[in-house]
């Protein structure tokens, strides 16, 4: 479904944060890209949602080559991003958020129902705060809204940034079985986090990026194998 091909690019000419890196997400699954603090999995993923453009290097989404492309035409073709922080409008309510996200379909009414309908069922817990404002959620609901907010397009592939920082370890329970959940319906995940272990638990294929490149790739099998030596790299190239 994705593919990045030697893509190098920074946010500052002449310093490269990633440099000639490959990968490919494959459909239907969850790839989860690990490393340490500074290691450019951010970037990677601000590099494919086009919100900073490669230097060298292609990127394509089903085939297409999108590394020129911008975000609402990403958006349209079937890729949604939640980023790091939580990308809600804090005056809003839950609802007018969701709303927000499903803009690229705002005049399908019957659509927007439907798929607002959806979002309620997948995180009951916005439904019963549907019109509470953004800003007096729980980091826990917030995250919940970040994704719904992201999901409510039906995307083909979802981008997701640090989904567990931050949050109490039941929570992140929580949010991870979302994710697995959002897998068995059909949805392709490309899932950078910190949180090794689990992304190692939902994760069907890793990369581990450090300083920029790709030091590791595999199936999770090869990554559990291996997990104590991982963390203890990353740890210490921290």
């Amino acid at each position: 479904m994705l593919a990045l091909e030697n893509v190098t690019c920074g946010y500052v000419e002449g310093i490269d944060i990633l440099s000639s890196v490959s990968l490919e997400v494959k459909e239907n699954r969850i790839t989860g890209m690990i490393g340490p603090n500074g290691a450019g999995k951010s970037t990677a993923l601000k590099a494919i949602f086009a919100l900073l453009h490669p230097r060298e290097g292609k990127i394509l989404f089903e085939g297409q080559e999108i590394q020129k492309a911008l975000p609402h035409q990403l958006k349209w073709m079937g890729m949604s991003y939640v980023t790091q922080g939580f990308g809600t409008f804090p005056q809003l309510t839950v609802e007018d958020n969701l709303l927000l996200g499903a803009w690229i379909f705002r005049k399908d009414k019957d659509r927007l129902k439907q798929r607002l309908k959806e979002v309620y069922e997948f995180f009951p817990v916005l439904l019963e705060r549907r019109k509470a404002r953004a800003d007096v959620l729980s980091g826990g609901i917030l995250r919940m809204l970040s994704i719904g907010k992201e999901i409510i397009t039906k995307p083909k592939l979802l981008l997701l940034d640090e989904p567990s920082e931050g949050l109490a370890p039941m929570i992140v329970n929580h949010i991870y079985q979302f994710l697995v959940k959002l897998k068995d319906q059909g949805m392709t995940i490309l899932l950078v986090d910190q949180n090794i272990l689990k992304a190692l638990e939902v994760s069907n294929y890793m990369y581990l990026l450090e300083i920029g490149q790709i030091k590791q790739q595999g199936p999770k099998e090869e990554f559990e194998q291996n997990i104590r030596e991982i963390i203890r790299d990353s740890l210490m190239s921290r």
